[in-house]
């Protein structure tokens, strides 16, 4: 080993490279500090530390507003790639004993926060060593984290078409028409779809996925879609449907306690629901961990728990009219 290579190494820590790393996908010496569990000053001083060694400024104030140099985006690639590379030699320690043990990374588009929850429930009962953290995002965020390798796995409805994407379809996804109670298109016999957006159709974002399945059908079926309201989430558009602001159409999983209520009301159109379904991606270049692997056998074992689950959830609903 070069000499000038091995002092660097005399000279640097696990724990700076560890405080560098917080502060720099925080970008934030306090922020850091709250989540390591030290102070400012402490995490102010390995940053220095790190510095010295290095002979090069890794951080920089520009009035209140933290920067990164050149030096400490290099650098992060470096740690990066170090720690991912001694996470799977620990996961493939505990493999080898038979105790899955990691960390997991989980991205799910925002439609599928509902079901998340019930998808873990009995994987870390299975698995009580693995560390989850799961981050609710849309959809377009959603890819983009993928095809930078910033996570392993994601559960979004529509994977796209124009990425290597390896997918595993577990559950039946319905998007379905509603309104809110006593609602006036109620009462007509035969609705179309075209008389069901003339009502101030409330939609997501550009990039949603839940978004992306409507203008696809209304594509097909020649219709011109046209949004009433703007509203980033389908929690928000909910509540703006169930106050009188307009009609939507959103996922069935996320609105069962609404439709059990009467709040919202589902709307008999013709070819719908939209039936989708969610799924489990990860980029196809990257080899699954262990505990990648251990989620990924859990969600292919259990497809029929998951339909009989949330089939006994959707069973006692109301009709669709009010």
């Amino acid at each position: 080993m070069p000499q000038n290579i091995q002092g660097l190494i005399n000279r640097l820590t696990f724990r700076q490279l560890q405080v560098f790393k917080s502060v720099y996908e925080l970008n934030s010496y306090s922020r850091a500090g709250d989540m390591l569990g030290l102070t400012q000053p402490a995490v102010s001083q390995q940053i220095r530390q790190l510095e010295h060694a290095l002979g090069q400024p890794l951080f920089e104030y520009v009035g209140r507003q933290l920067y990164s140099t050149a030096t400490a985006k290099r650098l992060a690639k470096c740690i990066h790639a170090m720690f991912d590379e001694i996470q799977g030699f620990q996961e493939d320690l505990s493999a080898e004993t038979g105790m899955i043990s990691g960390e997991l990374n989980l991205v799910a588009v925002s439609t599928a926060q509902h079901i998340v929850p019930y998808l873990l429930r009995a994987y870390t009962s299975l698995h009580p060593n693995v560390t989850i953290e799961v981050k609710i995002m849309n959809r377009a965020s959603a890819i983009e984290r993928l095809n930078d390798n910033r996570d392993e796995l994601a559960i979004m409805g529509l994977v796209p078409n124009d990425k290597p994407m390896f997918s595993i379809p577990f559950l039946n996804n319905e998007l379905i028409a509603v309104v809110p109670q006593n609602h006036p298109i109620l009462t007509l016999e035969d609705i179309s779809l075209n008389a069901f957006l003339e009502h101030n159709l409330l939609l997501r974002e550009a990039g949603s996925g839940s978004r992306l399945a409507l203008e696809l059908h209304c594509q097909k079926q020649r219709i011109r879609l046209q949004a009433g309201m703007e509203i980033g989430s389908n929690d928000a558009i909910k509540h703006a449907v169930i106050a009188g602001l307009g009609v939507a159409v959103l996922p069935k999983l996320g609105i069962l306690s609404e439709l059990t209520l009467g709040t919202l009301v589902e709307v008999p159109i013709k070819d719908f629901p939209l039936r989708r379904s969610w799924c489990l991606v990860h980029p196809q270049g990257r080899h699954p961990t262990p505990t990648m692997r251990s989620f990924i056998d859990y969600i292919q074992q259990n497809i029929g728990q998951f339909e009989h689950m949330f089939s006994r959830m959707s069973a006692n609903l109301p009709t669709k009219r009010a």
